[in-house]
């Protein structure tokens, strides 16, 4: 047995010396993406390892010469630095912290996706990773520790709640550079919005011109500033038009099918003609809720929705909405953040603009 074992082990080894000519290529590609460190260039180019990091970092006294010869090295090998080691050089991690809320679920998550995707892509572009995080107005803990413990160059808040100025407070007093996604409660922090105001506005205003005078809203979590603009929004298209607003049926904390449903037996009874609901997950309850009462839209019930939802497009009836560039919210963000970062950010911001699309809804 061991003899037989070492006779096959023998075989293979004298098979691997034979150099046969698609070996000679492989060993080619091989020389060709060797992965180079600073001690390689160093070593080939006959100067020392502070030499060529001095170079690569911009940073310390060096011949324009040397300088230009460890660039021209670079530039033909593809050298690229490892992030361990340039974030040492420079004293960066060249990671961004990402805040998701803590009450986080299923119904945020196309907006979520979306703002995360344009959050990533553009930290990609500058070579930059994103942590992620999860916190809420009590316990920031996790976002601390990576203050605390140097894991991030930068925050992003990604949702503004009425009393989260806690965290933002501590962000400041920390000196870490943040950016809140929506408005910011810690004054002179930046942030990036929507024009959430505005487009409740000018939806609710044109299904007012629309004839439509006994207008429900139905709200989601009151502490959500977004919440508190577009109901600014809602009540700036009554002010505009002079129509007196019925507080009675504006509805708030409908967040399940119960909430919703109790809603819709106050609002038939009113007698509304038109429904607006602040976001895509209280229309798609809204909707079940209509045809379970044999309420006909748009025949007998107007519907519309503050935030639209790709779906809408396909439902029967096709539901009324707006539109926002909400990867480009992402894109901004993160822009505004390389820039508290110091990062030389040239390319333009996403415009944040907002569309009203009008469907059979509210026909």
């Amino acid at each position: 047995m061991l003899a037989g074992g070492g006779g096959v082990c023998y075989a293979k080894r004298k098979r691997l010396r034979r150099r046969r000519p698609e070996d000679v290529r492989w060993g080619r590609f091989m020389e060709k993406d060797k992965v180079y460190t600073i001690n390689d260039i160093a070593r080939e180019l006959g100067v020392s390892k502070t030499t060529v990091s001095r170079a690569i970092s911009g940073k310390g006294r060096i011949s324009r010469e040397t300088q230009e010869k460890v660039f021209a090295f670079i530039e033909q090998h593809d050298y690229r630095p490892n992030g361990p080691a340039r974030a040492l050089a420079q004293s960066k991690t060249y990671n961004l912290g990402l805040v998701f809320p803590a009450d986080y679920s299923a119904v945020d998550f196309p907006f979520f996706k979306e703002c995360m995707n344009g959050i990533y892509e553009t930290a990609s572009r500058y070579e930059y990773d994103v942590v992620i995080a999860i916190a809420d107005d009590q316990d920031f803990s996790g976002s601390r520790h990576l203050v605390e413990n140097r894991k991030v160059d930068g925050m992003i808040l990604s949702r503004s709640t009425v009393g989260n100025s806690a965290m933002q407070h501590y962000l400041k007093e920390k000196q870490m550079p943040f950016v809140v996604v929506g408005p910011a409660e810690e004054a002179g922090a930046a942030s990036v919005d929507n024009q959430n105001r505005e487009g409740c506005c000018e939806l609710t205003g044109i299904l007012l011109l629309k004839g439509i005078r006994r207008l429900a809203l139905l709200g989601g979590n009151r502490r959500h500033l977004v919440t508190e603009s577009r109901l600014q929004g809602f009540k700036d298209a009554y002010r505009v038009q002079k129509i007196p607003e019925e507080e009675s049926m504006i509805f708030f904390d409908i967040e399940n099918y119960t909430a919703t449903a109790a809603a819709v037996e106050q609002i038939l009874a009113w007698g509304a003609d038109g429904i607006l609901c602040m976001d895509d997950f209280i229309a798609s309850m809204l909707i079940g809720c209509l045809q379970e009462r044999n309420i006909r839209i748009p025949e007998d019930m107007k519907l519309a929705s503050f935030y639209d939802n790709p779906q809408f497009e396909f439902l029967s009836p096709t539901v009324t909405s707006l539109h926002y560039n909400t990867k480009g919210l992402g894109e901004n963000a993160c822009l505004t953040l390389l820039r508290l970062l110091g990062e030389d950010v040239t390319e333009e911001e996403a415009v944040l603009n907002y569309q009203v699309i009008l469907r059979e809804s509210t026909k």
